[in-house]
């Protein structure tokens, strides 16, 4: 009896073991993809000679020098040199970024080209990328409500255990049987395969470049049934261009452009960075800055005094009827020509208009093919949320075969047209990249932040995508329908190996001790299984007709 009761124990110790030491294992493989791994690093010394010391050496205001190739092992500061870096760890940008002395660099980003000597910042667990590292095993806490159903549920069956093991003794008056009973426990599987299957399921979108902050976003994603999208840099290509600057007073195209250009450089959005870009096309340089402090009034438009001048740029709504600027007929009519083409963007001095600039902004590539297949993966309803006008979302909803939207909103207004939607019943999917949009994505069920958003966009999101591709919308959905069936999956499994196992000992058919290696060996398997990159290799989707 005791040496069956001491295998018993025994047994559960070893599973606890090995439950705990899966659910590190699928933790840490989520990690490792971030983690730095350098044993030696080169410093410079304080007389200017190159030493090499071991990286646990390393403190802080070393400096540390970086060559071609090199990963940067620290967050510091450039005190010599400079060297193109990728910071795709950081941002997802695949490019790299061109960086001089008295810029800061990042741990876990790579010189392509370059010689730097960096001032140490800071080292270990104070750097940004082990804040992420950090930031992902807080984000088990977000655990989906299906996590905590599970939970619940395996809670709930320990008493019956226990009821079963009672009534089971009281029949028989077999105690062996009884033991037999209380070995098989259905909460031990549930609570174990659950969490690993939501963490594995996280793995996988991060090593498809896909940055999830819960286990209960990705469930969400799965259920949505509607998905809104910002228009401009999410549907549209992240990278609009000037199509035409058009004068519409004493100033030539290119005095408007190069004024522009001047305001909008100090704005991270896509339409600033086409202004911009298309002034440095044309060799348009405004030396030193021409205007004092700018105003940047969210999704509306700029403010500022340019060369002692009240200067706007922006929308007609804010140019227009906010600040009042005049428009005569004969530019109306002008700016009328190209509206339906076009995304204008207005540029008035003291209260005048003296400009338009016409923004070509196309859909991406794989805008049409992504919406299609998301329809075919149950989301019934789409919608494209714009502050451009009214001619230019309807050409945009038309190229993408999209019934509803809506032009002219602005960023509160998107925020309470997400909760109208949801208070109808729907779970929403809020896709954007700006400022603007950062409303409407802490509306949202879930929300996602492209490639190129904001920082304040990617702070917000719930997943962030590192790729600049809507292709990846489908392969979440794909990825966290998979692992809501594969935990479904588990739970009739649990449910027919322990109530089989049950049955067997109830009978007499199977000692106690064989109940608990059964019972204990079937709980491992199903933990193992669940964390198996296979599980989720079968991303195969829909086949549509664009």
């Amino acid at each position: 009896m005791y040496d069956v009761s001491g295998s018993i124990v025994f047994l559960l110790g070893l599973s606890e073991i090995l439950e705990e030491y899966t659910v590190e294992k699928t933790k840490n493989s989520l990690e490792n993809s971030l983690m730095i791994n350098i044993n030696k690093v080169w410093i410079q010394t304080d007389d200017g000679k190159e030493i090499q010391i071991p990286f646990t050496k390393l403190k802080d205001n070393d400096k540390l020098i970086i060559r071609t190739g090199s990963l940067i092992p620290v967050d510091g500061t450039i005190i010599s040199g400079e060297a193109a870096i990728n910071e795709a760890t950081m941002t997802g940008e695949s490019l790299a970024v061109h960086k001089d002395k008295g810029k800061t660099v990042y741990a876990g980003t790579t010189v392509e080209d370059g010689n730097i000597i960096v001032n140490v910042d800071a080292i270990n667990e104070s750097t940004r990328i082990n804040q992420i590292i950090e930031m992902i095993k807080k984000s088990e806490k977000a655990k989906a409500s299906i996590q905590s159903k599970a939970e619940k549920l395996a809670d709930s069956i320990v008493p019956w255990n226990f009821v079963i093991t009672a009534l089971t003794y009281l029949i028989t008056g077999s105690s062996i049987k009884a033991i037999s009973a209380l070995t098989v426990d259905y909460s031990c599987a549930i609570k174990l395969a659950t969490p690993i299957a939501i963490i594995s399921a996280m793995r996988e979108a991060s090593e498809r470049e896909i940055v999830v902050k819960g286990g209960k976003y990705l469930e969400a994603f799965a259920t949505a049934n509607t998905i809104i999208f910002d228009k401009t840099g999410t549907l549209t290509k992240s990278s609009p261009h000037v199509a035409k600057v058009i004068s519409l007073g004493e100033l030539s195209d290119d005095e408007i452009l190069r004024q522009a250009a001047c305001i909008e450089e100090h704005f991270p959005h896509s339409v600033a960075t086409a202004i911009t870009n298309e002034a440095k096309k044309r060799n348009l340089s405004h030396g030193e800055e021409l205007h004092s402090e700018v105003e940047y009034i969210v999704a509306h438009g700029i403010v500022t005094t340019l060369i002692g001048k009240r200067t706007v740029l922006g929308s007609r709504h804010f140019v227009v009827e906010d600040e009042e600027v005049e428009i005569t007929k004969e530019k109306q009519e002008i700016i009328e020509e190209h509206i339906d083409k076009y995304s204008v963007i207005y540029f008035g001095i003291d209260g005048v208009l003296k400009g338009i600039i016409c923004i070509d902004d196309p859909p991406r590539d794989e805008a049409k093919e992504v919406l299609c297949k998301l329809r075919k993966l149950g989301i019934d309803n789409i919608i494209m949320l714009t502050g451009d006008s009214e001619n230019a979302a309807s050409t945009t909803a038309e190229l993408l075969g999209i019934d509803e939207y809506k032009s002219q909103v602005l960023p509160e207004d998107k925020a309470h047209i997400v909760e109208e939607i949801k208070a109808k019943g729907n779970k929403v999917i809020m896709v954007g990249d700006g400022i603007n949009d950062s409303p409407a994505l802490s509306a949202a069920d879930v929300s996602v932040a492209m490639k190129d958003s904001s920082d304040l966009a990617r702070e917000v999101a719930d997943i962030t995508l590192l790729r600049p591709c809507l292709d990846d919308l489908v392969t979440i959905r794909l990825l966290s329908q998979q692992m809501l069936d594969l935990i479904n999956s588990n739970y009739r499994k649990i449910v027919i190996f322990n109530t089989l196992f049950m049955l067997l000992g109830l009978s007499g058919v199977i000692t106690p001790a064989v109940t608990s290696v059964l019972h204990n060996g079937s709980t491992m398997l199903i933990g193992l299984n669940s964390s198996r990159s296979k599980n989720f290799n079968n991303l195969k989707e829909p086949v549509i007709d664009v």
